[in-house]
């Protein structure tokens, strides 16, 4: 294993070992050794209704955890609003949300405009922090239903012609 791998799952195991309510995963792995023991960590992180939001590979490739359906996945839309995102009815990937052109704090105080999986991700985190806080005793799965549920293209608004 490499060093990288072994801090990444460190840093896992003592956001579960320390009853974090969700951890946002900006980053993953797509080598295939690293399967079981990411595997084992976020099925130990669901099984203590801990929410798990991963970035998936920034290239078309199997990338872990954002494969497991314990975790939330998570990919980079082209939307505008923070609180705006959408369901993606073709796993892996289940969410998009705002990662493209994203203006983000950088060194020296200054910013800088960015594209990345690893930027969706964290307004799917925060996303899920503002319902954990209302709803601290949901579990994973039932978080996952409600951003199903509240995905900009996942419910209709009436029309304005239509009858009442």
């Amino acid at each position: 294993m490499t060093a990288k791998a072994l801090q990444f799952a460190g840093g896992l195991r003592w956001a579960i070992e320390n009853e974090m309510q969700v951890v946002n995963l900006s980053l993953s792995t797509s080598r295939a050794e690293y399967y079981a023991l990411f595997h084992e960590l976020a099925d130990k992180a669901y099984f203590n209704n801990i929410t798990l939001v991963s970035a998936v590979n920034n290239i078309a490739v199997p990338s872990y955890p954002s494969l497991y359906s314990s975790v939330i996945s998570v990919a980079a839309h082209d939307c505008h609003e923070p609180m705006t995102y959408y369901y993606n009815p073709s796993p892996p990937v289940e969410f998009g949300a705002l990662g493209i052109n994203v203006d983000v704090s950088w060194l020296n105080g200054g910013s800088c405009v960015t594209t990345g999986n690893s930027f969706a991700a964290p307004h799917i985190a925060g996303i899920v922090a503002l319902i954990r806080a209302k709803h601290p005793d949901l579990t994973p799965f039932q978080i996952k239903t409600i951003l199903f549920a509240c995905a900009s293209n996942t419910h209709s608004t009436p029309s304005a012609t239509q009858d009442s």
